[in-house]
């Protein structure tokens, strides 16, 4: 649907966005079902997993690349966007497996990485040949080696430059990411628009939209010299009008690390025009975590209001982990050194000076402190995204390189190789030792223990999904008198439901006045329990230590 079609419709369409209540599993063909025994995760594998995925209660499944490629950046270097790793499968696997998902009701969203490519690809191999070549202007160059080379760089410590010389081509290419993944250059037209020919291919296959790689680098002019190019949000403007006319409710989902005064540009209009439609909270995500290592939800109170303002139609994605390091370079010193202290006090568990590269399970320790994440993933405003291997509390492999780390094969049984593959010997080792070894973590076992944090997880994607207030109402802090207690209060429809969570090792008492209709009645959603308002107006709610209560307001369902 057009632009238009948001104006037309107004507030009434902004209630049937299928975004706006989903929950979204992330995970990498390569390293979640291997089905022909060579070690490596493939289509058919997937397939024979979606009914797990169902059950859990997913909504989205969100595909890291799957494209042909060199990989040596877990396939995020790409050499031919149109077509399927035959690691993977082939395409017509992709198809069946679309056709497998849509019949259970799952939608799919693939990585759209398009801010680069492999240098492994025709076209830079083309146009690094050949100056007279059109592929050459595809990509960005300087005869003379640019006086900022080692600026920029995106991995601190592993990356060298963001320039490189190139024999064939005799001229530095710019690289933002590692010397391997040549960016493009969007400000040629012919590059933005084979961009919207591979999204018009897989919408074709049945994609519900894409997950945008590196959304600030992909609209960012470069000019040799200059530490910063102008930003053309056009550019994503033109990505979604043309992605409207192919597929009207698809969508685009971006990671874009931005500070929250910069957010509203990707967004665009509060008609919907122009703009991504979801974005991850990057923001809060690192608040977050500095509150589960201090219990000081201040800042984690003001990034939620610090990201309040979007328009009607957008929505945040939340998560806690996911396939890259935790960065936490948008808190103080302070803070980022009072989280390293708490969950990466070992060097080895920190990465490029910024971030963690741990898996949730291991960082925070304790079943407690494990579910009052989650709890809270679920409550925040927005969409929850979620890391496969985290519904089980899968651990990490700290003795593989950077961000391979939380990239191990899941864990779906005690039987050889975690039941994962047959191989013997696969794309990334198991983890088979310690805590989070897999015959004592995977999936098998905790879906026939009713007390499992998969049996945990799969009742709060449940609640999740019957709480739409979170999804489409309007939402407020509530005020309390306990410093270490976040109580989030939504409203939609004429139904309100208010969240608790306790980010205390002690337990406490909480007074909470609600002013909503009913409100002198507080209805658990999770046990047959419920809170009635003393004649103060105040309920009075007894929270564990990492304790979590989710209400509903005045009535149950």
């Amino acid at each position: 649907m057009c632009c238009l079609g948001w104006r037309r419709q107004g507030a009434a369409m902004i209630e049937d966005l299928w975004y706006k209540n989903t929950v979204i599993y992330s995970l990498d063909l390569e390293t979640f079902m291997d089905s022909n025994g060579d070690g490596i995760g493939d289509f058919p594998g997937l397939m024979q997993r979606l009914d797990y995925l169902q059950a859990l209660g997913i909504g989205t499944i969100w595909l890291a690349p799957f494209q042909p490629s060199p990989n040596h950046d877990n396939g995020y270097d790409i050499s031919d966007y149109y077509t399927v790793d035959p690691r993977h499968g082939s395409g017509g696997d992709f198809v069946e497996f679309m056709h497998q998902a849509s019949k259970r009701g799952l939608k799919v969203i693939i990585d759209l990485v398009v801010n680069h490519t492999s240098s492994e690809h025709r076209w830079f191999q083309l146009g690094r040949k050949d100056a007279e070549s059109a592929f050459r202007d595809w990509y960005i160059w300087s005869k003379q080696r640019p006086d900022n080379w080692q600026s920029g760089v995106v991995f601190p410590g592993v990356q060298e430059s963001t320039w490189s010389y190139d024999r064939a081509a005799q001229a530095y290419y710019y690289h933002r990411f590692y010397k391997h993944q040549p960016d493009l250059n969007m400000d040629n037209p012919a590059v933005r628009r084979e961009v919207r020919r591979i999204m018009g291919y897989w919408l074709e296959l049945g994609v519900a939209g894409f997950r945008v790689d590196a959304v600030p680098f992909v609209i960012e002019s470069t000019v040799p010299g200059r530490s910063q190019g102008a930003l053309h949000f056009e550019y994503l403007a033109e990505m979604r009008e043309f992605m409207q006319w192919r597929a009207g409710d698809a969508i685009l989902l971006g990671e874009a690390n931005v500070a929250p005064a910069d957010t509203q540009p990707y967004f665009g209009s509060d008609s919907g025009a122009g703009g991504i439609h979801m974005m991850f909270n990057f923001y809060v995500n690192q608040h977050l975590f500095y509150a589960l290592a201090s219990a000081d939800i201040a800042p984690l109170a003001a990034a939620l209001e610090a990201t309040r303002s979007i328009p009607p139609h957008a929505q945040w994605a939340q998560f806690l982990r996911n396939h890259d390091e935790l960065d936490l370079g948008r808190l103080s010193d302070a803070q980022r050194e009072t989280v390293f202290a708490r969950f990466a006090a070992e060097e080895d568990m920190q990465l490029y000076h910024r971030g963690i590269r741990r898996r949730l399970a291991p960082m925070l320790g304790n079943r407690r402190h494990l579910e009052l994440a989650y709890s809270l993933l679920f409550a925040l405003p927005g969409t929850p995204v979620l890391r496969y291997g985290d519904e089980i509390g899968m651990g990490d492999d700290l003795d593989l390189p950077e961000r391979d780390a939380v990239r191990t094969p899941m864990q779906w049984s005690d039987e050889p190789q975690a039941g994962f593959s047959a191989a013997a010997e696969t794309i990334h080792p198991l983890i088979d030792a310690g805590v989070y070894d897999y015959r004592r973590v995977n999936v098998a076992a905790q879906r026939r223990d009713s007390d499992s944090l998969l049996t945990w997880t799969a009742a709060m994607i449940r609640l999740r999904h019957e709480c739409p207030e979170i999804g489409w109402g309007e939402w407020e802090l509530l005020p309390i008198d306990v410093p270490h207690t976040l109580a989030l209060s939504y409203t939609w429809r004429e139904s309100t439901v208010v969240t608790l969570h306790n980010f205390s090792e002690f337990a406490c008492e909480v007074q909470l006045a609600i002013k909503a209709p009913g409100g002198e009645r507080l209805v658990d959603l999770r046990e047959q329990a419920e809170s009635r308002a003393d004649d103060a107006g105040l309920h009075r709610i007894a929270l564990d230590a990492y304790g979590y209560r989710w209400y509903r307001v005045g009535r149950l369902i």
